[in-house]
């Protein structure tokens, strides 16, 4: 069954305004009382495969390695304590682009989310926003645990892979539908779209979002960037 239209966005830094797996780790290692030295341990094993010149889809390998172990169960209820508690902060959506999700679901287009992040963390996120479909790295899990393996690191071009295949699956039209990134490295899947909304100021994508003629939406600024008052979606 073809759907008419669907629109695409990226999560950390479009859709939320901070990086989801750097926060939620931070949390879930204080919520089990581990020493800080054990989140600044990860992050510094992180640190030293990026300058090692490790791409992106590598450095998204690496980071899930900290959770080689863990119950998924676990992870999963973890992560919807970390959402109730990081929206209790305020300023976790960026209203410009939640307002814009929200009018695309009036519309009746799919709500597509990508992100690198994994589903403790989106879920919670994509119930909230009332998103259709969510494409995201997804780690390896066998016996009810993480292994620190993941399948295919949703960065990339690899965002662009599961675009297409998700479209063609469908029979959408990606001319027709819309996407939403704010860093250089989505732009292999804002440029399949015949809408392309290019999010913040990431020098590299302004550039080429001022070249392409694309709208933009600017980074937010004073009192934009408080939290808003949102309403969850109804249960459907």
């Amino acid at each position: 069954m073809t759907h008419r239209r669907a629109a695409f966005f990226d999560v950390d830094g479009t859709l939320i305004t901070i990086t989801s797996i750097f926060r939620f780790l931070a949390f879930d290692t204080a919520e089990r009382g581990l020493p800080l030295s054990v989140h600044t341990g990860h992050l510094a094993e992180l640190a030293r495969v990026k300058a090692a010149g490790a791409n992106r889809e590598t450095a998204n390998r690496a980071f899930y390695r900290a959770f080689a172990g863990r119950p998924a169960a676990d992870l999963a209820a973890a992560g919807e304590r970390w959402f109730t508690a990081e929206y209790a902060k305020g300023g976790l959506f960026d209203p410009r682009v939640l307002t814009m999700l929200r009018a695309h679901r009036a519309a009746g287009d799919l709500v597509v989310l990508l992100s690198g992040s994994f589903p403790p963390c989106l879920t919670p996120i994509a119930r909230f926003v009332c998103a259709d479909v969510v494409l995201c790295t997804e780690p390896e899990v066998v016996a009810g645990e993480l292994t620190g393996a993941v399948g295919t690191p949703m960065v990339g071009a690899n965002k662009a892979t599961a675009v297409r295949e998700f479209a063609d699956a469908r029979g959408i039209d990606l001319t027709d539908c819309f996407a939403y990134g704010d860093d250089h490295s989505d732009l292999p899947v804002l440029d399949l779209a015949g809408c392309p909304v290019a999010v913040g100021d990431e020098p590299v994508l302004r550039a080429h979002a001022e070249r392409a003629g694309w709208r933009r939406i600017p980074p937010l600024a004073g009192e934009d960037s408080e939290q808003r008052e949102e309403v969850p979606c109804p249960s459907r």
